[in-house]
């Protein structure tokens, strides 16, 4: 055996127990009973925008990565996804990198895509700035957020990092509704547990999905978020008693928690 089906299978190994701790998050996730930590959220049915259960939903608060939505609608929306974009060091600087994103490195719109929403690399959210221009792309994000309705929403950066995207429970559902009717294939890509891409070496690295609920086969898709000022944040959409139903939760001390607490409640409301 080479060092190269070696490395393949050291890699294997890891992603099965990344897997399984992923797995076991999400068990005792479901078995915490207590209230939910969240300073806002809302649950509302997709189709018929009905709200299921909320808490402070015009409340607003730094969203972190789940900007990264909106990032995601304005890039299929204004580049083609086929194209290669060249990194340079600009769009290497926020925090939140990849071995696999590298300097004069060319990657495709597509897999820079899902490398921001599977594994919330802010490199490869920045660089999709780049390819309208970055003060204009944030412009673009804004103005499809007040489109959308979102009058409470903020957008300063196109990957989150910054305290000044800031946003309300209601607004984010809008956002979730827009992309479950009108860009299906985000929330696919975020469901993705198995992209790679070669690092600088020519390995092929996998990118981990920061969003355990890919393993539930009633998970739709979402995006979680995490920084000190924000906490923890997440937008989702499960299927709950042949329903689509998006959960948002802000400002959360165990996200996932608060997420799987505010489903289970839904089930007994629908």
């Amino acid at each position: 055996m080479d060092n190269t089906e070696v490395f393949k299978l050291q890699q294997q190994i890891d992603i099965l127990n990344y897997q399984i701790r992923d797995l076991r998050s999400l068990e005792e996730s479901s078995q915490n009973k207590g209230e939910v930590s969240a300073g806002a959220y809302i649950a509302i049915d997709a189709k018929t925008k009905k709200v299921i259960l909320e808490k402070n939903t015009d409340r607003q608060y730094p969203i972190a990565s789940v900007a990264k939505l909106m990032n995601a609608v304005i890039t299929l929306e204004n580049i083609n996804t086929k194209i290669n974009i060249k990194l340079t060091q600009s769009m290497l600087k926020p925090e939140g990198q990849s071995p696999s994103i590298f300097l004069n490195s060319k990657i495709s719109v597509e897999n820079l895509l899902k490398a921001s929403l599977i594994q919330s690399v802010n490199d490869a959210s920045q660089a999709l700035s780049y390819a309208v221009g970055i003060g204009r792309f944030v412009k673009l994000m804004n103005k499809k957020a007040k489109a959308l309705g979102m009058e409470n929403t903020i957008y300063s950066d196109a990957h989150g990092l910054s305290e000044n995207n800031i946003s309300t429970a209601q607004d984010l559902a809008k956002l979730a509704v827009h992309v479950y009717q009108r860009q299906p294939q985000i929330l696919s890509m975020t469901k993705n547990d198995d992209f790679w891409l070669p690092d600088a070496k020519g390995k092929f690295l996998k990118f981990k999905n920061l969003n355990h609920f890919y393993a539930l086969t009633n998970f739709m898709g979402g995006k979680t978020g995490y920084t000190v000022e924000s906490k923890e944040t997440m937008v989702s959409i499960f299927n709950i008693n042949g329903k689509q139903v998006i959960v948002v939760v802000l400002h959360s001390e165990d996200s996932q928690t608060d997420t799987l607490k505010l489903v289970e409640m839904a089930k007994i409301t629908l």
